[in-house]
């Protein structure tokens, strides 16, 4: 069977208005014919490194989260971590205080006002336990030391245990321990007359008394070699109780010297 010359669509068939037309013309709608089809396709990426740089950011952005999570988990096994270490933290720092207390440095609590005008009810001062281990107390001192007319009493683990941890942080002071002033040492005699406090028959100099001084005639008397003679520096009448009742007091149960005044801050400074 052979294509009939006549039908239009008869391939290589040619039609009239084709006849008419150059080549050139021909070609030229043969060219804006692909161009056409050309336009129809997606558009290429105008950086041919665009598709590259954005799996880039894509796999930056993927490694800050992943960092950021990480961080997140850090954080929360630290804090776990801390709340589980409170209670030793706690008990480490109650130990070492009560061993800095038994040993080195006590703060001590004011209770009355035995020491004033030096020291003052609610005053807190530190107490060197070192101060006499290679020494001896020199008069002048401000001296904490075991209360001669201290009673002894039984007390629960418990409550020694509330007791230490008060007094190495300063709240409350031992029933069992004074603080006065070292006026007299072992060897040396003291005697009150007219209101003046004389050593080894030498009127000494007291400028922390101030002037309401009250004090009634004392001694003579010797302080036994490793003894002390304590006052305080209220010497209104009754102002303080202190050696010229209960006597000097052996050098083994000083405690320590009273260093510094703590507290408050507006009195801080040296004793």
């Amino acid at each position: 069977m052979t294509a009939d010359p006549h039908d239009p669509q008869a391939e290589g068939a040619s039609r009239p208005e084709d006849a008419a037309r150059s080549p050139e013309e021909m070609a030229d709608d043969i060219a804006g014919g692909v161009i056409d089809d050309l336009s129809r396709l997606p558009a290429a990426p105008a950086d041919p490194f665009e598709a590259t740089t954005d799996a880039a950011e894509t796999k930056e952005a993927l490694g800050r989260l992943r960092a950021d999570a990480t961080e997140r988990g850090e954080r929360q096994d630290a804090t776990r971590s801390f709340w589980r270490e409170l209670p030793i933290l706690v008990i480490v720092a109650l130990i070492v205080a009560v061993l800095i207390k038994t040993f080195l440095v006590q703060a001590f609590y004011i209770p009355s006002g035995s020491m004033e005008e030096t020291l003052l009810i609610g005053d807190r001062v530190m107490v060197n336990k070192l101060s006499y281990v290679f020494g001896s107390p020199d008069r002048g001192d401000v001296i904490v030391f075991d209360n001669p007319s201290h009673e002894g009493s039984s007390e629960s683990l418990l409550g020694a245990l509330v007791r230490h941890v008060g007094e190495s942080l300063g709240i409350s002071s031992p029933d069992s321990a004074l603080i006065k002033r070292v006026i007299a040492t072992g060897g040396e005699t003291i005697e009150i007359v007219d209101n003046q406090v004389l050593v080894n028959g030498v009127t000494i100099d007291e400028p922390y008394i101030g002037d309401n001084a009250n004090m009634p005639k004392f001694g003579p008397l010797e302080v036994p070699e490793g003894y002390v003679f304590v006052m305080g520096d209220n010497r209104t009448r009754g102002g303080s109780h202190d050696s010229r009742a209960f006597g000097p007091i052996p050098e083994d149960d000083i405690i320590g010297r009273a260093f510094v005044r703590v507290w408050p801050p507006s009195r801080w400074g040296g004793l």
